[in-house]
C-alpha cells in the first residue's frame, strides 16, 4: 500500500482565495490550493512553504493554524494519502510559476462566489472540505473521510466516510 502525506495552504488576498492549475498525466485539469507531497523527513509546515513556493513563488512567512485534515483510503489502487490543510496568515513577493514537477501551469486569485465553478473537477476531497470551510469558516480543525472503490480511473467510486 502506498502511502503519501499531502499539504494544502489556503492563501487569500484581497481578490479572494488562492488557486492553482494542475495539469494531470492524463491531460486533465484541476484546480487545487497550492501544496503537495510532503517528503520524507520534512515537516508538514517545512513541506508545505517548500511546496507554495515552488509552486507559486510566494513565501509564507506565518500560519494562521490547521483548517481540516483528510484521509482517503484507495485499496483498489492501492494507496491511502493523509493530507493537512493550513491557513496562510502572511505571505510575502509576487506570484510567480515555476513549478520544478511540471504540473502547475497557472494561478490566480478566485472570488468567493466563483471557488465552486472553479473546483468543479477537482477530487471530492480536494474539493468538498475547502468549500465546506469557504462557506462556514470554522475556528476548530475538522476532519474529513472518504473511500475510493474500483480500480478503473475513469469509473471510481467516492464515498464520504463518517
Amino acid at each position: 500500500m502506498k502511502r503519501w502525506l499531502v499539504a494544502g495552504a489556503v492563501i487569500e488576498g484581497p481578490q479572494g482565495v488562492l488557486l492553482v492549475a494542475n495539469r494531470r498525466r492524463n491531460g486533465s485539469v484541476d484546480w487545487s490550493t497550492p501544496g503537495g507531497v510532503i517528503d520524507e523527513g520534512e515537516g508538514v509546515l517545512e513541506g508545505l512553504e517548500r511546496e507554495v513556493a515552488e509552486e507559486t513563488g510566494l513565501v509564507v512567512s506565518r500560519w494562521d493554524g490547521l483548517l481540516y485534515r483528510i484521509e482517503v483510503e484507495a485499496p483498489d489502487l492501492g494507496w491511502h494519502l493523509r493530507a493537512e490543510v493550513h491557513r496562510a496568515a502572511a505571505v510575502e513577493g509576487s506570484l510567480v510559476l515555476d513549478d520544478p514537477d511540471g504540473i502547475v501551469f497557472d494561478a490566480s486569485y478566485v472570488a468567493l462566489g466563483e471557488c465552486d465553478d472553479r473546483l468543479a473537477k477537482a477530487h471530492p476531497w480536494v474539493r468538498e472540505p475547502l468549500s465546506a470551510w469557504l462557506g462556514q469558516r470554522w475556528l476548530v480543525e475538522r476532519s474529513f473521510r472518504y473511500h475510493v472503490a474500483g480500480s478503473d480511473l475513469a469509473s471510481l467510486t467516492v464515498s464520504t466516510l463518517p
